[in-house]
């Protein structure tokens, strides 16, 4: 669906993007996640084609976005950070104004107006002044303008920045309803909207993708973790001799508990072995699970890195 080759991005001497490559497939939701000046909105802007990229190319069902700008943008939907509301402006006026720019036939307007409005569940507030709504029902009609044209692709730029918990919520469930018919791509410094969301993570920092990897794909480690009820002698020796195992630590508590945390290789999951070797030696096992990383432990260690 989306291909960019080897973007980069430059405002005088600060490298906004650095060689940026990433591919979107058709109905993923992808999280673009990293810390406030990380590239995030600069490579939105380029994908959408608000931007031109200093160097590289951004592809859409292989049409370049450069050359083919308009007939991108009309399949997709964008929802910037400031979402473009006019405060003066009754919410249904706004609606038919944003249908108008986005060429719908007028035969078509009531029925797209109506759908989105169905989408966002905005229908109490048609009537009202967009400057007399909550920040939380201004975001809704924000994503009822950027879907208003039923687009192939919806992007959305810090889609929860300033919501209270509970709007928060509600704008997760519009972006998951709203996926079932669109590939969403938003960007975000907000390590919990990716994982309520998104199938998908991407961690840019410094101009540079650091991570790009299905959360599920970042939360198995091949480590893993045994914890006996005793300390038990000759047992780290004995886990350093199993197939695929790279590394032992040991550590003993108060009440002589011992945690061996076990580093392996690559694509190999420890833990059958472990457990035979376990009962094999009559070791007084408390637990045996497999170690699991966080998305904050992934994007923690790539802060330190960076």
């Amino acid at each position: 669906m989306i291909v960019v080759s080897n973007v980069s991005k430059t405002y005088g001497n600060i490298r906004a993007l650095d060689s940026v490559s990433l591919n979107i497939q058709k109905g993923e939701i992808v999280g673009i996640l990293g810390p406030n000046g990380a590239g995030k909105t600069t490579l939105i802007k380029i994908i959408t084609g608000y931007l031109q990229p200093d160097s590289g190319t951004v592809m859409v069902e292989d049409q370049d976005i450069i050359n083919n700008v308009e007939i991108i943008q009309k399949r997709i939907g964008y929802l910037p950070e400031n979402a473009p509301l006019y405060p003066e402006l009754i919410v249904q006026e706004y609606l038919q104004m944003m249908c108008d720019l986005r060429q719908i036939p007028p035969e078509n307007q009531l029925e797209s107006i109506r759908a989105a409005v169905r989408a966002v569940k905005i229908e109490d507030v048609l009537t009202r002044k967009i400057g007399q709504l909550s920040k939380g029902m201004r975001q809704r009609v924000g994503l009822a303008q950027a879907i208003i044209h039923k687009p192939e692709i919806l992007i959305l730029d810090e889609p929860t920045v300033g919501l209270d918990p509970t709007q928060i919520v509600e704008i997760r469930q519009l972006i998951k309803r709203i996926s079932k018919h669109s590939t969403v791509l938003f960007s975000t410094h907000i390590l919990s909207e990716v994982e309520a969301v998104c199938d998908r993570v991407i961690i840019i920092m410094n101009g540079k993708i650091k991570t790009d990897s299905s959360l599920e794909a970042i939360s198995n480690t091949n480590n893993a973790i045994l914890v006996l009820e005793e300390d038990v002698q000759g047992a780290e020796q004995d886990l350093k001799k199993l197939k695929g195992v790279v590394k032992v630590s040991k550590q003993l508590n108060f009440e002589n508990v011992c945690t061996y945390y076990i580093e392996g290789k690559s694509n190999s999951d420890l833990t059958p072995q472990i457990y035979r070797l376990a009962a094999e030696k009559e070791w007084p096992v408390r637990e045996l699970k497999r170690d699991v990383r966080t998305l904050e432990n992934v994007f923690n260690e790539l802060a330190i890195a960076a």
